[in-house]
């Protein structure tokens, strides 16, 4: 199957070429060796070795274009599969694998990858409530603005945004029972046009957060975070809320001395 971009139709400049090859039985190692050679390829410049596990992957040029060919064995992959839809796995980047599968272009094999086209179609309730519980974690960034701002934390400061983003994302996927990974995640304007459940606004907001000031940056990011469990509490009432919200309460809190120390 060919997958990413050149699948979605959205290849450009600085595209490569993504495809996935299953097999009964993996080849060896010179046989895939044999394979790029064939295919004018040039010498691998990265290659992700897993052959015992059942996949093999490799990263080289054609024409100067670049390759990345996954090499897996069927029985690896519908592991992948059943590792998400029935193990409920919100941790590794197999959703990322999953969401390249569904938009593939199966190049032979037909049958078999429209099977697994239908499987990874059906998002199971179990895996949304999963990723929701996962997900719903947010630092009050909004309570300690001050306290950040005064101890030199630039760095920190843009990772809990990044954190808030990717978290917020990942409540939201699972309301929509739409696959996420935080791995290599790109095409942050397509992925929240898809959603249906969202905040109003969301792309607009969640870039700007990451242009304002820390003070206003951390204002809309509380608002982001109680719209999104206003969401949650509307379509997923199974889901306890109660920690977001108390934290959602939190003001700034500064030192003061006592009278008789003024």
């Amino acid at each position: 199957m060919i997958t990413g971009s050149t699948a979605t139709g959205e290849a450009d400049y600085y595209s490569d070429i993504e495809m996935f090859i299953y097999y009964d039985q993996l080849p060896s190692k010179e046989e895939l060796q044999f394979a790029r050679q064939q295919n004018h390829g040039s010498d691998p410049i990265r290659i992700f070795e897993g052959m015992s596990e059942g996949h093999f992957g490799e990263f080289y040029f054609v024409d100067g274009i670049q390759f990345q060919v996954g090499n897996s064995t069927v029985a690896f992959c519908e592991q992948e599969i059943a590792a998400v839809l029935d193990d409920l796995d919100v941790d590794s980047p197999r959703q990322k694998v999953l969401s390249g599968i569904l938009d593939s272009i199966p190049v032979y094999g037909d049958d078999m990858i429209l099977q697994w086209k239908q499987r990874i179609a059906d998002y199971p309730y179990a895996l949304a409530l999963s990723m929701v519980k996962k997900y719903l974690n947010f630092f009050p960034v909004w309570a300690l603005q001050s306290h950040l701002t005064a101890r030199d934390t630039t760095l920190f400061q843009h990772q809990i945004r990044l954190e808030i983003g990717q978290n917020l994302l990942g409540v939201l996927a699972g309301l929509n029972r739409v696959y996420y990974s935080t791995f290599q995640f790109k095409r942050m304007r397509k992925f929240i046009e898809s959603l249906n459940i969202k905040p109003e606004h969301l792309y607009a907001r969640i870039e700007q957060i990451f242009h304002q000031e820390p003070l206003s940056a951390s204002s809309e990011i509380q608002a982001l975070v109680r719209e999104t469990v206003d969401l949650i509490e509307q379509h997923m009432t199974e889901v306890d809320t109660s920690k977001v919200r108390v934290a959602l309460e939190r003001k700034e809190h500064t030192w003061s001395p006592r009278p008789d120390e003024t």
